[in-house]
């Protein structure tokens, strides 16, 4: 276990930024960065998994500054299995604006993606001291599990209503900034990003693999912004040398799982609905109230 020489680790003041993660041993670590690495990606919610998960271990609560700082590894596997794609539509959008082609549609999407990001920045700005403090009320394990029910309904009247027949050369700027708002309720443990922007792709009639798509990319600018904010709260809060190290074991550890989340949820999604989510989250957020309404797990 790595020594944190820190009066924060122990969470004790609830205005305090929680730094438990930094008492963590690098075991845990790894497995909490594999957990990261792939329940962020996947429409699960990383954030419910990362209380859950050392909740039934008896671990600490790692904090949502963990959790955010985290994404920094979703930002690696996503720019690596996209470059070629996110060069391509760089390099379009450039050429569209030089050219003054406002009907290009890689300049629209380009925007989409940009105004998709303010819902999400307007409502971190004012939830971020009440998610990174210690003890938060809101990354209770009954808050994660009725957002995890509600988003299970939600996905179900998506999969169940949607259309299917938008691709991405089809999308415009009204849809960034749509499925840009479902995003912002992602801050809500349980309710899961990824989960939120697929929801919202297949309710918008997008195919679901293109729903897939346009969450990973529409998460990259939130994912660099929440990433640097949650650094700079670190640096801030003065995380140990050994805080960091830890950090970036489990770092290094989901950029490797997210990756192969990245390839398995679209190579599953070109031939199969999101029902396996669907009833994943339901029976997740039913088990989670009921244990913490029994006592088996701390709330």
């Amino acid at each position: 276990m790595l020594p944190l020489i820190l009066g924060t680790a122990s969470c004790s003041n609830a205005s305090e930024v929680n730094l438990n993660f930094a008492n963590m041993s690098w075991i845990e670590m790894i497995f909490l960065g594999i957990v990261q690495g792939i329940t962020e990606l996947l429409p699960i919610s990383s954030t419910a998994h990362l209380r859950v998960v050392p909740a039934l271990f008896g671990w600490q609560d790692p904090g949502s500054a963990f959790s955010a700082a985290m994404q920094l590894a979703s930002l690696t596997a996503v720019l690596v299995y996209f470059w070629q794609d996110l060069k391509k539509l760089a390099a379009k959008t450039i050429t569209a604006v030089i050219e003054q082609d406002y009907q290009s549609s890689s300049l629209r999407l380009t925007l989409g993606l940009l105004l998709g990001t303010l819902p999400i920045i307007v409502a971190g700005v004012l939830l971020k001291p009440v998610l990174n403090a210690c003890n938060s009320p809101i990354r209770s394990l009954t808050v994660i599990g009725w957002a995890c029910i509600v988003m299970s309904v939600l996905l179900a009247i998506a999969e169940k209503q949607g259309r299917r027949d938008r691709t991405i050369e089809k999308l415009t700027l009204w849809d960034g900034i749509w499925v840009g708002i479902a995003q912002a309720f992602a801050l809500i443990p349980g309710v899961s990003r990824s989960g939120s922007t697929l929801t919202a792709g297949l309710f918008l009639g997008m195919e679901r693999e293109t729903a897939a798509r346009f969450s990973f990319l529409l998460g990259l600018p939130a994912i660099i912004l929440a990433g640097a904010v949650e650094i700079h709260t670190l640096m801030q809060a003065g995380l140990s040398a050994a805080g960091w190290l830890t950090l970036l074991v489990g770092l290094t550890c989901a950029s490797l799982s997210a990756f192969l989340a990245i390839w398995g949820l679209l190579h599953y999604l070109e031939k199969r609905s999101t029902w396996i989510f669907v009833f994943y989250r339901l029976i997740m957020g039913v088990f989670l109230i009921v244990a913490a309404t029994a006592g088996w797990l701390p709330n």
